[in-house]
């Protein structure tokens, strides 16, 4: 019975989540949603390691400089492809239903994002200050700020491509699932540009050109399917066209196999999207849309969906302060010397299953941090202009540090 009793616990929240569901609402694409938000954490944790300098201090790791082989691992944990595509899906429905101008709707959106982004620069901004004068390395600092800014050029990203969502339904209204073929287009000739015969001469700026067609591709792919511009046909070929694109880019082509950056290696495929970045999103994109009813059944279950609901609640927590849980284990380690899977290299097998041992940790750190910080994501109701200056001061400050300005 003692077993059974945190989950009874549980039964009113689960019933309180089920009871207020709109019959309307569409699980499947929550639920993927809540999949590609949880792999943000994940592949953090596990992609990312640290190592112990003879001062103390803890520099960025990564497993994959040691182990090669992981690099799939990255094919399932970067998952931005579901994101962007569940992220154009729902801004369609919500562009269309919307009671006032095209520019209220947008700015909603971004203060919704903008807001946790501020707090968690704002209160880390405190956090170096406070941290320093107890005496931790600066060069701890320095990684442990890089760490948080990390995720957060996605909110940046998403910010852009959220604004055109205008410009993405007119295309998904004239092309339908064609309409995020120009950006495939336009991300395949810079990259024959950056590693094609003449690539040698080529300005180093050009890789630029991707960031934006590179992450509008999934988006695009989302808004043309809001608009029921892809129907199964479409999400077939996308998955078969995607999977024969990535097979080729990497085994013809040569492309690194990893889809985040490895230290040490000359090329990525992720900061900015490489064409190998497009064709893993075009194969979930494919796969999500191909799954959705059985995943909305799946999801009709009260204890499968509240979980569901909960993670979508707490996005952009989860997004802001992941790494935060991290580091809150990992510095307090370094003082305790080679902790496996914390501070040791992440050169090993070893490594890797003692990871895994820490997740729990890390989870239930974020889960704690949360419960404090998820308040950066409702309206600053009490907010005053001076306090919203001062955090606008403190989180410059930290990006500033950040980026090694200050």
């Amino acid at each position: 019975m003692s077993t059974l009793a945190p989950l009874s616990l549980l039964a009113p929240l689960v019933a309180r989540i089920e009871s207020s569901t709109p019959a309307h609402r569409d699980r499947a694409i929550d639920g993927l949603r809540a999949l590609a938000l949880l792999a943000v954490p994940t592949g953090h944790w596990m992609l990312g390691g640290f190592t112990l300098d003879a001062d103390g201090a803890i520099h960025n790791a990564s497993p994959l400089s040691a182990h090669g082989s992981f690099a799939p691992v990255s094919w399932v944990l970067q998952m931005l492809g579901i994101f962007f595509l569940v992220g154009g899906y729902a801004s369609v429905l919500s562009y269309c239903r919307r009671s006032g101008g095209t520019a209220q709707w947008l700015g909603g959106r971004v203060a919704r994002l903008g807001r946790p982004v501020l707090g968690v620069t704002a209160v880390w901004a405190g956090l170096i200050a406070v941290l320093s004068a107890a005496g931790v390395p600066s060069d701890s600092l320095h990684t442990a700020s890089t760490l948080v800014v990390q995720p957060l050029w996605f909110v940046g990203v998403y910010v852009v491509v959220t604004a055109l969502t205008p410009v993405c339904v007119r295309a998904a209204r004239s092309l339908g699932g064609w309409a995020a073929a120009p950006l495939l287009l336009s991300v395949a000739v810079v990259d024959f540009l950056r590693y094609g015969p003449y690539a040698e001469g080529m300005p180093s700026w050009l890789s630029v050109l991707n960031i934006l067609p590179g992450w509008l591709f999934a988006y695009q792919l989302g808004v043309s399917w809001g608009e029921k511009r892809i129907g199964r046909r479409g999400a077939v070929l996308l998955l078969a066209g995607g999977a024969v694109l990535f097979a080729a880019l990497l085994v013809l082509f040569h492309y690194p196999a990893s889809m985040v950056g490895v230290p040490g290696e000359a090329r990525t495929n992720s900061h900015p999207p490489s064409l190998l970045v497009l064709a893993l999103a075009a194969v979930q994109s494919g796969a999500a849309m191909l799954l959705r009813e059985r995943l909305g059944r799946v999801l009709a279950r009260p204890a499968l969906w509240a979980p569901v609901v909960v993670v979508n609640l707490s996005a952009m927590t989860i997004l802001c302060w992941h790494q935060t849980a991290m580091l809150a284990a990992a510095v307090p380690a370094s003082y305790a010397g080679a902790v496996p899977g914390l501070t040791t290299a992440p050169d090993t097998v070893v490594w890797v299953l003692a990871r895994l041992a820490w997740l729990p940790l890390f989870a239930a750190l974020l889960v704690l941090i949360g419960r404090y910080t998820r308040c950066f994501e409702a309206p600053w109701t009490r907010a005053t202009t001076a306090r919203r200056a001062v955090a606008g001061v403190l989180s410059a400050g930290f990006l500033a540090f950040a980026l090694g300005l200050a």
